[in-house]
This record gives structure tokens, C-alpha cells and sequence, in this order.
């Protein structure tokens, strides 16, 4: 062997002192922008009120789901759905609402919010759809009066309106109100 093909190793570098090694080519900007990344709202229709789906709530839809009925409750209750496992009341809140159905709307879809404990169901006029909340309303629109305090903004879109809807304390009141009828 000669001395040129005789080289000592050379050390490794520790991952973090490799990493941090990096020259960029001149001209290349190294600075990375953080643009802040905007979640996707949804909301849905019941009538002709959008309500928005809570930026933290699991929610899903379904086609088609067997509900059994409850004896003696009002006719917005409409029964309980079994989902995995779990009992989910299910809601017609258009019909709480005395709401007018959309002309041609037949199909209803029923949707749950939450999960668990938490899950409750309710028909909606159609699919969930992205929803802008980029221009906020300065007041509310004029709402049925059992949902004006589950309503804490409006934001308009092409037209319409999306409402922020706190869907848990609307739900309990519910809830409450049928305890208070018996």
C-alpha cells in the first residue's frame, strides 16, 4: 500500500452537529414561512339556517339508520339510534324549530355530533358542505328564539349565512325541557 491510498478515518459527526451543517447555495433562501394553516369548516342545513360543525367534534353521516321511536315523547324526538354499540337520540330540530322544508328537499340525511356520552343525532336537508368563515357579520340574523343563545356568530357566504352553533348546551336544554314535561 502507499501513503496515498493509506488515509486515517475521520471521525463521524453526532447526527444533530450533521444536520446543522448545511450550507445552502448561494441565492437560496434558507427561511422558511409559516403561513398559518386554516382548518376546513362544515356546516349543514336544517331548514334554511346553516349551522357549523364545531372545530373540535367528531362528527359523521349516515344514509341510512334503523330509529326506534320512544313512546310518549314529543314528535321531535324521534327515537334512539344504535351506533356501535352506542344509544344516540336523534333529533328532527326543524320540527323544533317549526322550520319550512325547502321545496324539493326529500331527502334527509341524519347526522351525529360527538361521541360516546356526548353523540346525539339529528336530521339535516342535505350534505355537510365547506363552509367560509371569513367574512364575520357584525349581528346575528334574525333566529327562531329557542336557538338564538346556541348562536355566538355569523359568517356570510355567497348568500347565506353560517352560524356558529354550540350543539352541547342546545342538546341538554333539550334534554331539559323534556325532564321538566313530565
Amino acid at each position: 500500500m502507499n501513503a496515498n491510498t493509506m488515509k486515517t478515518p475521520q471521525r463521524w459527526l453526532n447526527p444533530s452537529a450533521a444536520l446543522n451543517r448545511f450550507k445552502p447555495p448561494q441565492g437560496m433562501t434558507t427561511g422558511i414561512v409559516l403561513a398559518e394553516r386554516q382548518r376546513a369548516r362544515y356546516g349543514f342545513r336544517i331548514g334554511d339556517i346553516g349551522l357549523l360543525v364545531g372545530l373540535n367534534t367528531v362528527s359523521e353521516v349516515l344514509e341510512k339508520a334503523s330509529i326506534f321511536p320512544l313512546p310518549n315523547t314529543p314528535p321531535w324526538l324521534l327515537g334512539l339510534v344504535n351506533l356501535r354499540g352506542n344509544l344516540v337520540p336523534v333529533f328532527d330540530v326543524r320540527l323544533f324549530l317549526e322550520l319550512k322544508a325547502d321545496q324539493g328537499q326529500e331527502k334527509r340525511w341524519l347526522m351525529v355530533l360527538d361521541q360516546g356520552d356526548r353523540a346525539v343525532g339529528l336530521l339535516i336537508d342535505g350534505l355537510p358542505q365547506t363552509a367560509s368563515t371569513q367574512q364575520v357579520l357584525s349581528r346575528l340574523p334574525p333566529l327562531p328564539t329557542a336557538l338564538r343563545a346556541y348562536a355566538s356568530k355569523a359568517y356570510a357566504q355567497e348568500g347565506g349565512v353560517w352560524l356558529e352553533f354550540d350543539h352541547q348546551g342546545f342538546f341538554q336544554a333539550l334534554g331539559g325541557r323534556m325532564a321538566g314535561a313530565e
